[in-house]
């Protein structure tokens, strides 16, 4: 790897995190929050919060979310004395991306989440 390669893959990454979350179904304040303390699934589940959510979500789906954000770099799970938890804190790289984000979270429109969809739940093609 070379040194412009080393210089574009953080900015690329940033780039790809920050389409991915436009498809996801969290507000800013949902950022916002593991930027002071950590959350789980069932937490994020709860009807207590759905300020930082669009509309509804089950435990399974929440926990499903979390862990395509952990895959971008975006969140990481918190560690205890005795190991992983279920919580989950913003990376340095999730701070950069919640810094740059405006007042919400701008909603991508149906094929840019059909478009998500695939580069999510689909290998890539050789």
């Amino acid at each position: 790897m070379g040194a412009m390669d080393a210089l574009i893959s953080p900015v690329r990454s940033l780039q790809r995190a920050a389409r991915a979350v436009r498809c996801l179904p969290f507000r800013r304040a949902f950022y916002a929050t593991l930027a002071e303390r950590p959350l789980d699934a069932e937490a994020l589940a709860a009807e207590a919060a759905a300020a930082l959510r669009f509309g509804p979500l089950s435990p399974q789906r929440a926990e499903d979310h979390l862990l395509w954000l952990i895959r971008l770099g975006v969140l990481r799970r918190e560690v205890d004395g005795q190991g992983l938890t279920r919580r989950v804190r913003l990376t340095p790289m999730g701070r950069q991306l919640l810094q740059q984000m405006p007042a919400e979270v701008a909603r991508a429109g149906p094929l840019r989440r059909l478009q998500g969809f695939w580069c999510r739940h689909r290998p890539r093609l050789p």
